[in-house]
C-alpha cells in the first residue's frame, strides 16, 4: 500500500472520477526544451508523437462529445503537426482550449505566427515561467530561456494576451520544497514582471514538483528522495481531495490511450476501467472506446506521486486547490 493510500483512508476518502469537464490531450513527447523538473522527460530528441490517424479520431472524439474545456500539451504541443487540427476543432465546437506553451517556441525561426493564431482563435496561454530573475529561470530550464521568454510575453501582450486574453503563467519550486502561497507570490510576480519589463499577465499557477522522471532521477542522486516524500506526506491536506484534477480532466496519450491525469500517463498508469485482451490480461482503453457518461464513477489510480498534488495548498494544472493549506505550512 502506498504512503498516499495509507493516508487517503485516515479522513475517509476514496477517490473516484466525476463528470467530465476536461479533455486534456498530450500530443508528444518532443520539446525544443529539456527543463530540469520535467515531468513528462521531453526533450529535442524525444520521437513519441501522435500520428495522422489517432489524431483523425481524437478530433472526431471532440466533436461527438463536445467536452467544456480542451486543454493541449505535450512536450511543446505546438510541435505536433496536429496542434492547429486541435485548436480549430474544438473551437468550432464551442470547446474553451488551453494551450500549454512554454514561451521558447514563439522565439523559434518557424513558430512565428503564434501568438496571432492563438489570439485569433482565444486560446487561453498557460505559460511556464519558474521564477522573475533571469539566473534561477535558467538554471532550471536551460541558459537563455529566461530572454527568450520574455520577448515571448511581449509578443503575446502586443496582441492582446494580459490585459484582454487570458495568460496564466507558471511557478514550480528550484528544488525539493513546496510552493509559497499562491496569491502572495502572484501579486510578487505581477510587480516585478510589470516594472522590470513592462509585461502583463492574468494569473499565477503554483505546482509542487512531482517525484516522477528527471525530477526523482535528481532526487534519488542527491539522497534526497525519502525527505522529499515525507515533506509531501507531512503535508498532506485533505480539503485538496474534492478539486483534484483527476477527478473532472480525462488524459489521453500520444497513441489515444487513456488516464486519470498527465501524471499517471507518465508512470504508465492506465485508466482503471480497462477492458480484458484476447490473453486474458487488461488492455488499455483508447479515447474512442469511451463517453463521458460511462467514466463517472470509476475508481481513480493513485501513487506516492499523488502527495506532490495534495501537499500544503495543493497543486494541480489550474494551480493551488485551496488557501487553505495544512497547518504550519
Amino acid at each position: 500500500m502506498s504512503r498516499f493510500t495509507q493516508l487517503l483512508a485516515r479522513p475517509g476518502h476514496e477517490l473516484r472520477r466525476a463528470a467530465l469537464h476536461t479533455l486534456q490531450v498530450n500530443v508528444g513527447r518532443k520539446c525544443n526544451q529539456a527543463c530540469r523538473h520535467c515531468h513528462v522527460d521531453a526533450a529535442p530528441w524525444r520521437t513519441e508523437m501522435m500520428d495522422s490517424e489517432t489524431a483523425g479520431r481524437v478530433a472526431d472524439w471532440i466533436r461527438r462529445h463536445r467536452p467544456a474545456v480542451v486543454d493541449i500539451t505535450g512536450g511543446a504541443p505546438e510541435l505536433s503537426e496536429h496542434f492547429r487540427l486541435f485548436v480549430e476543432t474544438a473551437r468550432a465546437c464551442g470547446c474553451h482550449v488551453i494551450d500549454r506553451n512554454n514561451l521558447t517556441i514563439i522565439e523559434t525561426e518557424a513558430f512565428g505566427w503564434l501568438p496571432d493564431f492563438l489570439a485569433a482563435n482565444e486560446v487561453e496561454v498557460i505559460a511556464s515561467l519558474p521564477c522573475y530573475l533571469e539566473e534561477n529561470v535558467d538554471a532550471q530550464r536551460g541558459d537563455g530561456v529566461f530572454a527568450k521568454s520574455i520577448r515571448a510575453l511581449r509578443k503575446l501582450n502586443a496582441v492582446g494576451y494580459g490585459p484582454r486574453l487570458p495568460l496564466n503563467l507558471v511557478y514550480n519550486p528550484l528544488g525539493p520544497k513546496l510552493p509559497p502561497p499562491q496569491s502572495e507570490l502572484e501579486a510578487e510576480y505581477k510587480a516585478e514582471l510589470r516594472s522590470r519589463y513592462g509585461l502583463e499577465f492574468t494569473r499565477l499557477f503554483t505546482l509542487t514538483n512531482q517525484p516522477i522522471a528527471r525530477f526523482a532521477e535528481e532526487l534519488r542522486a542527491r539522497g534526497e528522495w525519502d525527505a522529499y516524500l515525507e515533506l509531501l506526506a507531512n503535508a498532506f491536506n485533505p480539503a485538496t481531495l474534492d478539486d483534484l484534477m483527476c477527478r473532472t480532466t480525462l488524459s489521453v496519450g500520444w497513441r489515444g490511450e487513456l488516464y486519470d491525469c498527465d501524471f499517471n500517463q507518465m508512470l504508465g498508469l492506465h485508466l482503471n476501467s480497462a477492458t480484458r485482451d484476447s490473453k486474458g490480461g487488461k488492455a488499455p482503453l483508447h479515447l474512442w472506446d469511451v463517453s463521458p457518461p460511462e467514466l463517472a464513477g470509476c475508481c481513480i489510480q493513485t501513487g506516492n506521486h499523488c502527495l506532490a498534488c495534495t501537499a500544503g495548498a495543493g497543486s494541480s494544472c489550474g494551480g493551488a486547490l485551496t488557501s487553505t493549506p495544512t497547518p504550519g505550512q
